[in-house]
């Protein structure tokens, strides 16, 4: 290469986007000692080769007089070990196999994710600082062919797009994009990729259930002084708790958040799929909403009428409101036991309803008598979506941009609009339902559909007769609706058409909250088969409500549709509850009474403890992070990852050896201590919106100051200082057993169950996944080590014993996961 162009500050002046791995074909580029041509390539004047992305970029960096640093080192290794794979594979899913949507997205998303938290924790416009560096380049030219498109840059990630449109609106980079795509976008990669081998799993990175370990992030001096800061301020930096309202009425001034939850169809009684898809999703943001002292209001309903409830009333020989009246008070039982925390739960049979209405310009088969229906002409309304269409995209347009609807629930609100909005029927010759107040239309009703959206309106009416002051003030008001994909259409269209035609200035959703669907075991819940736990069964399991709700909200599906298994069940109150969580916050609280008497001690601050203290307030800036973003599943990891710390925090350090050392080791056993428990202080409230009776039970064994209990900060504060006096402490979790979990499978697997063999003489044992297996290896070897240190200590026998056991069960739940048989128990040969 005889001569290379000059760089202006950290821009190429030519389009350096060639040296993007897609940026070249083999027919282009041949080196004459390969059999086979690789691509992207830089013949030096010394004759060698440069072939990567990264490599190149960095020899004309360094031509430029560019210093080399570490943080940009790191962006380059991971653009080649975890960007590329992930990118590949999107590239491969979009532009050979012709997919779309999440099944382009979702192999890539991590990465995107990463990306976007990296930007907002440094609070930089680039990826090293205030400056274009090296790894924007870099970077840029590798997400640009995929993130050109705005459906697979996502809006939520808001930093992310922040940063991408920053570089995109650069001439060098503009210069570059149009001289390698030639304007025929993504396709022009077409020829490369289709040399390319079908990307394999791991590179298609799929969503399960299991979320993979992150690794420990680098700390600067600067986060670790601030957190130490933080820390030290203590209970002083709590603010004054709001005062209660009743009603809840929106504050001008003030955050003010309304929350519904998808109305349930009254004559159903609700699966484990629809409690998290609506009702448990929206609590849990309600909650977190609180604890940010946002004011909230959160409300719910039985939806009431259409034909479902009239067929209903008739096999069961009721009217169809005393079926509605029934099966109300079945609901609100199920939502009060699973810890519901509605402000209001209404119905849609009420005065309100009507009241409420907006104003604008193969063969079927009968249920209950079997015949086939008469076809006959009748008149009804439509709802004219075309004529409304425009206004709708104008809202979209102005609505979409860094609001948190889902993907799926842009994705179907876009296809509908894609394929061009159709007039909508909203009437229904039927009797029990909202009557039609319009001359010509008196034996009608409103579509159940059309109606229950409406629902929200006067349900908030029959709570307060100030409901305008929520649903007529768009400029004061965050609407949150939270519902399962199937619900979207009716939230993202035909709802947000009604308010627009009424020219009410109505509040209209600011953020759609949509889930995949939750299957059960492999199949489907279906409550004729009894394939299924539905409601009205989980309390009648034994497990508690606390527990149903982490389960179902740690494989909350998010992303695609996820399954509930009895077995995963098991391993995760065994190991992520019992094991981590429940271990770590039951060890901190009897260091403190066995040790200390039941107050907490001296803490003197270590740069480990200062560092530790700097970890914890970094996840729950992510906690925070992604509750914002209401992304439930993934905050719940950050909660489980800082009791993890916390764990090996205690590990490391051996509070209960230290305590019987000279003066220095006793203080080093205090201090471990003290800041331990103030961890498990801080668990208890980030578990508060997941899980409110085990929060309350933490709170009270240790006595949290209340102000503490209902208020969460970004910080990680001292809120039980040196002095302050614990209550008893007693174990949170129990132990799941293997009889009892395959007990309740039989017991709810309706007809599959009785199908099913029951193995006589070998156990059927099921391979877990390798992080299953792997959280059981460390639940052993943490156990281990506990029956060590008993044993040591010379502890009660009975103590060991009970110790001991749990190491034997934790081993025997590991050789299942490995799909190894269970030994036999051992005992003392008789003599």
């Amino acid at each position: 290469m005889q001569d290379y162009p000059k760089l202006t500050k950290h821009f190429f002046s030519f389009p350096f986007f060639f040296f993007n791995p897609f940026s070249v074909f083999a027919s282009d580029c041949v080196v004459p000692f390969l059999t086979r041509p690789k691509v992207p390539v830089l013949q030096l004047d010394s004759g060698n080769y440069l072939f990567s992305t990264s490599a190149i970029c960095r020899y004309f960096f360094l031509l430029s007089g560019w210093e080399q640093d570490d943080l940009t080192n790191q962006w380059l290794e991971w653009e080649a070990t975890e960007l590329q794979p992930a990118l590949s594979a999107a590239l491969y899913y979009l532009v050979v196999q012709g997919k779309k949507g999440e099944d382009v997205l979702g192999s890539v998303r991590r990465a995107l994710t990463h990306i976007d938290h990296s930007l907002s924790r440094q609070n930089c416009p680039f990826l090293a600082g205030e400056t274009e560096s090296l790894a924007d380049i870099v970077l840029w030219g590798a997400l640009y062919p995929l993130l050109q498109d705005p459906a697979y840059l996502p809006e939520e990630l808001s930093a992310l797009h922040s940063w991408f449109q920053t570089l995109s609106t650069q001439e060098p980079c503009q210069r570059a994009a149009e001289t390698v795509l030639k304007q025929q976008g993504v396709l022009a990669l077409r020829p490369y990729l289709q040399k390319q081998p079908q990307p394999s799993p791991a590179e298609g990175r799929a969503v399960t259930n299991e979320p993979e370990e992150e690794e420990l992030a680098t700390l600067s001096e600067e986060e670790i002084a601030m957190a130490v800061t933080a820390w030290e301020k203590g209970l002083e930096s709590l603010p004054p708790l709001r005062p209660q309202q009743n009603p809840v009425l929106p504050v001008t001034g003030e955050r003010n958040v309304l929350i519904t939850s998808a109305l349930p169809y009254v004559n159903n009684v609700p699966h484990l799929g629809n409690i998290i898809g609506c009702v448990l999703s929206a609590d849990v943001f309600a909650r977190y909403s609180r604890l940010r002292q946002w004011n909230t209001l959160y409300l719910c309903g039985t939806d009431e009428y259409g034909t479902a409830t009239e067929t209903k009333a008739m096999e069961e020989g009721l009217t169809p409101q005393e079926i509605c009246d029934k099966y109300h008070i079945i609901h609100a039982d199920i939502y009060r036991w699973f810890n519901i925390s509605f402000d209001t739960f209404g119905r849609t049979t009420t005065p309100q309803q009507t009241k409420s209405k907006l104003t604008w310009g193969q063969k079927p088969q009968c249920k209950v008598c079997r015949s086939c229906p008469v076809v006959q002409s009748t008149h009804h309304l439509f709802l004219d979506l075309p004529k409304l269409e425009k206004r709708l995209e104008e809202w979209l347009g102005r609505t979409l941009p860094g609001s948190d609807w889902t993907p799926n629930a842009r994705f179907i609100t876009r296809s509908w609009l894609r394929d061009g909005l159709k007039p909508r029927c909203i009437t229904r010759d039927l009797k029990w339902g909202t009557p039609v107040p319009l001359g010509g239309f008196e034996d009608k009703v409103f579509y159940v559909w059309f109606d229950a959206t409406i629902g929200y309106l006067s349900i908030t009416a029959n709570y307060t007769d100030q409901w305008e002051r929520w649903w007529k003030n768009p400029e004061q008001v965050d609407l949150y609706q939270f519902m399962a994909k199937d619900n979207v259409p009716f939230h993202g269209i035909v709802f947000p058409c009604s308010a627009l035609g009424a020219e009410d200035n109505y509040t209209l959703v600011s953020h759609l909250i949509a889930t995949e669907y939750l299957n059960y075991e492999d199949g489907k819940f279906s409550k004729s088969r009894g394939v299924g736990v539905f409601g009205d069964m989980a309390q009648d399991t034994g497990i508690p409500a606390d527990i149903w709700r982490f389960y179902l909200l740690y494989i909350r599906p998010e992303g695609q549709d996820s399954a509930f298994s009895w077995t995963d069940l098991l391993l995760k109150n065994n190991s992520e509850l019992l094991n981590n969580l429940g271990n770590f916050i039951n060890r901190a609280g009897m260091f403190v009474s066995k040790f200390f008497g039941g107050y907490v001690p001296e803490m003197v601050l270590t740069p480990d403890d200062q560092r530790l203290l700097a970890h914890v307030t970094l996840e729950l800036q992510h906690y925070h992070q992604l509750l914002e973003k209401v992304r439930i599943r993934d905050a719940l990891r950050s909660i489980l990852t800082i009791s993890r710390h916390g764990n090996q925090y205690i590990q490391v350090n051996e509070p209960w050896k230290r305590i019987k050392g000279c003066e220095a080791d006793r203080q080093r056993a205090g201090t471990v201590t003290g800041l331990a428990v103030n961890i498990a202080a801080l668990l208890s409230v980030m578990l508060q919106p997941y899980m409110p009776t085990v929060s309350a039970t933490i709170q009270a064994q240790l006595q949290l100051p209340p102000p503490a209990c209902s208020i969460l900060l970004t910080n990680f504060l001292c809120t039980l200082p040196a002095g302050h006096q614990i209550g008893t402490v007693s174990p949170l979790f129990q132990k799941l057993e293997n009889d009892q979990i395959e007990s309740l499978r039989q017991r709810f697997g309706g007809g599959q169950a009785k199908t099913s063999p029951k193995p006589t003489v070998i156990e059927t044992v099921t391979t877990a996944g390798p992080q299953q297996i792997q959280a059981l290896m460390d639940e052993v070897t943490k156990q281990g080590n506990i029956v060590r240190e008993l044993k040591a200590q010379k502890a009660d026998k009975n103590q060991v014993a009970a110790e001991v056991a749990k190491l034997l069960d934790l081993k025997k739940q590991l050789a299942v996961a490995e799909g190894k048989p269970p030994e036999a128990p051992k005992g003392k040969k008789k003599k």
